[in-house]
């Protein structure tokens, strides 16, 4: 009996083609007038077709499933998401970014970035932290380095994973002004996506501890969402390091909120005041009971 008589018995062999050895067929096929139509493509090899606005469902599941799998095939069990502004310099460019300032008004928003450069070594150096602690549970890696991917914050929180030889996940945005991922960030583990929404969920569905640093509306959209779905009941409770408490109670009254009634005074409980990496790391091992000595 030969080999494709054995297959045709064997119960467990598939019976239908997957889908790479139908797009081979397909590209054998000889060209005629039909078959170099658009509409003779098979329709997940038509990306014009995807592209359509009808097809925006399929878009949202695609950006649903693609970081899901990849991630699960990557054993990442959970992580430690930082979030926080894209502009704050390392410390090395602080000075750089103040002699570059034009005029007065430049120079005091120079200023006042290159003060919060500290935040660029206490994200690096919790990244370190929590990638050094290195904790596998039933297989899956858990607290990996996880950002938006892009720069400042972000590039800290990637690059203090990759100087203790960690991997660690970004999850970027397509914009219409240039952007690429950092240099740290893992190649397979580097995402870009289409929608914030989905984006913002793939930050979320694996998250054990969020580390949220001074920022701008990015970072105000993803740390409010988060309290919210926390104060909601919609996700159980994290520990959520807010870092900076200078600038947050000068851009944000959360007592005011309180005091007026719009939120409960315990929903300020919902975060942890931080200044340094070992504060927040801390805060994360007694919440989980860890022992990462």
């Amino acid at each position: 009996m030969n080999d494709i008589e054995d297959q045709d018995q064997d119960l467990t062999e598939r019976r239908f083609y997957k889908a790479e050895q139908e797009a081979d067929f397909a590209d054998r096929q000889e060209g005629t007038v039909q078959t170099q139509n658009p509409a003779y493509r098979l329709a997940f090899r038509d990306t014009d077709f995807l592209l359509r606005d009808e097809l925006r469902p399929v878009r949202f599941q695609l950006e649903l499933l693609k970081p899901e799998m990849l991630l699960e095939e990557a054993n990442i069990g959970s992580t430690l998401v930082m979030y926080g502004s894209a502009r704050i310099p390392s410390p090395d460019k602080a000075d750089a970014i103040i002699a570059a300032a034009a005029t007065d008004y430049q120079k005091t928003v120079a200023e006042r970035l290159a003060a919060k450069a500290k935040y660029y070594e206490e994200a690096r150096r919790l990244a370190r932290l929590a990638s050094q602690c290195a904790i596998v549970e039933k297989g899956m890696r858990q607290f990996v380095v996880c950002s938006g991917g892009g720069p400042s914050i972000m590039e800290a929180a990637n690059r203090g994973a990759a100087e203790v030889g960690a991997e660690s996940l970004g999850l970027n945005i397509v914009l219409p002004h240039e952007q690429a991922p950092n240099a740290y960030v893992t190649p397979r583990l580097s995402f870009q996506f289409h929608y914030f929404a989905l984006r913002k969920m793939h930050f979320l569905l694996r998250a054990r501890a969020v580390a949220v640093f001074p920022g701008g509306f990015g970072t105000f959209d993803e740390f409010f969402e988060l309290l919210t779905l926390i104060q909601t009941g919609k996700m159980k409770p994290i520990p959520i390091l807010l870092y900076g408490r200078e600038f947050w109670e000068r851009v944000i009254n959360f007592e005011a909120l309180a005091e007026e009634g719009t939120i409960n005074p315990g929903d300020l409980d919902l975060f942890h005041w931080c200044e340094t990496a070992e504060e927040g790391w801390q805060h994360i091992q007694r919440f989980y009971d860890l022992d990462c000595s």
